[in-house]
């Protein structure tokens, strides 16, 4: 089993999906203790965001790419490392907090890295497909608490972008551990942190 495990939290040790995702790798590997794990710390290492030049690249047009300057090239052969690490998981776990209602920027430029046409997903006469075949597991971590109110379709930009992204490379399996009204002051965290810990020792990675 290869596991991909992404933090994209900038909090540090003070983040709550940073604790969080922890848990449920050290859960993944401890049953199964044979598991490979890549961790992709995109603070830590940053992703940049795409550029023009980066893009005429990956995606020449009529299969001719422009000239590119050594730090395009090593912009490109980075997004080949993200791509083949995304492709070889059997589990993604990804750390999203939620920024001003949907995810960081940081996150956003792994994403847009990983999703590449003719290698995470393709086109065809009946619409895209994804090409990814990996399962999900999301920690998604919220100061305020937004599932099954009416700020849930109005202001989750986060989970609902992030189970649309994932569906499109093709991952359909998706589980989210979710740890709400973290800023709410001590009790609801407890609460919420509670909440995490129970469903992270009810997953299961068949």
């Amino acid at each position: 089993m290869n596991i991909l495990h992404i933090d994209a939290s900038p909090q540090g040790s003070a983040s709550v999906s940073r604790q969080l995702t922890a848990a449920v790798v050290a859960k993944l590997t401890r049953e199964n203790p044979a598991a490979s794990v890549t961790h992709r710390d995109l603070i830590e290492t940053p992703v940049s965001h795409l550029s023009g030049e980066l893009l005429q690249l990956l995606r020449p047009v009529a299969g001719v790419a422009p000239p590119a300057g050594e730090t395009v090239r090593a912009e490109a052969a980075q997004t080949e490392t993200l791509v083949t690490e995304f492709l070889a998981a059997d589990i993604v776990v990804i750390g999203a907090p939620m920024f001003n209602f949907s995810i960081p920027s940081q996150l956003k430029a792994w994403i847009d890295r990983v999703a590449q046409a003719g290698r995470t997903f393709s086109y065809s006469a009946a619409g895209p497909v994804g090409l990814a075949t990996a399962k999900a597991i999301i920690v998604s971590t919220r100061g305020g608490v937004y599932a099954g109110t009416a700020y849930e379709t109005a202001m989750d930009h986060q989970e609902a972008y992030l189970r649309t992204v994932l569906n499109f490379l093709g991952i359909k399996d998706i589980t989210f551990v979710r740890a709400e009204g973290i800023a709410m002051g001590p009790d609801k965290k407890e609460a919420a942190l509670s909440t995490a810990t129970r469903q992270i020792a009810e997953l299961r990675a068949a």
